[in-house]
């Protein structure tokens, strides 16, 4: 039976089907060979109760306000408010686009978006300050990963609803490793360019820095105020994830309005991207939900967790075993797709090894921020490519790596001090806790 899961699963990914047609065709099979009855039957009832969850509501609300937050301009002023803070350090604009990303994914909530948002600022001004291509570049996509790690996150929305954990503890958890993660994309960056300066480009005329410092201040404000908007009124109790997601839809829709960029073209254009999003998605929840079911019903859960405890690892072992699993996963696999495929086969196995599911949860969102810029299915690496338009690929593939060991760097540290993801949970919620 797991031969024939493994098989199936192989087989639809070699042959490139699309993600919610290999995961409803994987149940299908799997439903015929080893039911005792039809289970076909209950996909209508799957459908509906998989797809009518009240935290899902919260996914298409974080979408649109990246939407929004893209086409109206406000990216562009976060991303030069940030500019003259980082203009006398070794690396320069790299850094602002780690900053930017960081702040970005802190309103937006999804890596594609902050990747697409940063890189469409930053990527005009690469060749014109002299930046090491595929560092610059590998900046933008690495950057862009933070979408799914530092809260809001739609990543961790979905996670919440198939482990039925809880969204405001995985919020909690991903501020420590987001900023941290961040910081070391940033160390990494300055140590890189004071041992090699020239791939920080030739130095440039820095005065009256403190002057713009102040005149674009005020260009923060809108995001960091999103960002109250929605994780504020969480954790004040003011509102549930979903509520907080529609609170900071319409204060992103005030904000884009008060800076006038509210107009027919401006909404038709992130009304046309929620949906496409959004659709894709729902279905991929869909068919997940009904691979699901048919695991669950014919014992293959149950197997796998036998099978992987009956192998006498020590659970740091088997953990080891499971992450250099997604890394090598993650190359050939879209995240969305991987985290619905697996998650409810591997979480039974991480709580059986005796492991919190909320620090695991964070621990699974940064293996699939590697994913994103793991070739050659990294996500972020085409869309930056996409907004590039023109250079050699491998720059890029090139450019991750360096932030790719930095993701390994912070799992090995969540490893060794399980705290930076399970302190802050336990204080803004003091029932939370070890589960």
């Amino acid at each position: 039976m797991i031969g024939w899961a493994l098989g199936l699963l192989v087989l639809f990914v070699a042959l490139s089907l699309p993600v919610a047609a290999a995961l409803g065709l994987m149940g299908f099979v799997l439903s015929e060979k080893f039911a005792f009855f039809p289970m076909t039957g209950a996909l209508g009832e799957l459908a509906w109760n998989s797809s009518n969850d009240f935290i899902l509501i919260a996914a298409p609300m974080f979408i649109m306000m990246g939407e929004l937050m893209h086409r109206s301009g406000l990216s562009e002023r976060l991303f030069s408010a940030l500019t003259p803070w980082f203009a006398r350090v070794p690396g320069r604009l790299m850094h602002t686009n780690i900053a930017a990303s960081a702040i970005f994914a802190a309103t937006s909530g999804s890596s594609v978006a902050t990747a697409a948002t940063i890189g469409t600022v930053a990527i005009p001004n690469m060749d014109k300050g002299g930046y090491s291509r595929p560092l610059f570049l590998g900046s933008i996509a690495a950057g862009g990963t933070l979408g799914i790690l530092i809260p809001p996150s739609i990543n961790m929305i979905i996670f919440a609803v198939l482990t039925d954990t809880s969204v405001a503890d995985l919020y909690a958890a991903g501020f420590i490793p987001g900023f941290m993660l961040a910081a070391l994309f940033s160390l990494m960056v300055f140590v890189l360019v004071l041992w090699k300066p020239a791939l920080g480009g030739p130095p440039q005329e820095t005065a009256d820095l403190w002057r713009q410092r102040r005149e674009r201040l005020k260009h923060l404000v809108p995001p960091l105020g999103l960002f109250m908007v929605v994780v504020g009124s969480i954790y004040a109790g003011i509102a549930t994830p979903t509520e907080a997601a529609a609170l900071g839809l319409v204060a992103t829709c005030l904000l884009v309005a008060a800076n006038g960029q509210m107009n027919a073209r401006v909404l038709l254009r992130a009304f046309e991207g929620t949906v496409r999003t959004t659709c894709m998605v729902m279905l991929i929840i869909i068919a997940a939900f009904f691979l699901n079911f048919v695991m669950v019903s014919i014992g293959l859960v149950k197997a796998i967790t036998d099978m992987v405890l009956s192998l006498g690892w020590t659970p740091l072992a088997m953990l080891l075993a499971i992450i250099v699993f997604y890394l090598v996963l993650g190359c050939f696999m879209e995240t969305l797709s991987m985290m619905i495929a697996t998650t409810p086969v591997v979480v039974p196995v991480i709580k059986a090894l005796g492991y919190d599911p909320v620090w695991w949860g964070i621990v699974f969102v940064i293996l699939m921020e590697a994913a994103l810029i793991t070739p050659p299915v990294g996500l972020n690496l085409y869309v930056v490519q996409a907004v590039r338009r023109n250079g050699p690929f491998s720059d890029l593939c090139l450019g991750a790596l360096p932030f790719v060991a930095m993701m390994i760097i912070m799992i090995g540290m969540l490893i060794a001090f399980p705290q930076l993801a399970l302190w802050l949970p336990t204080v803004v919620n003091p029932k939370a806790g070890p589960t």
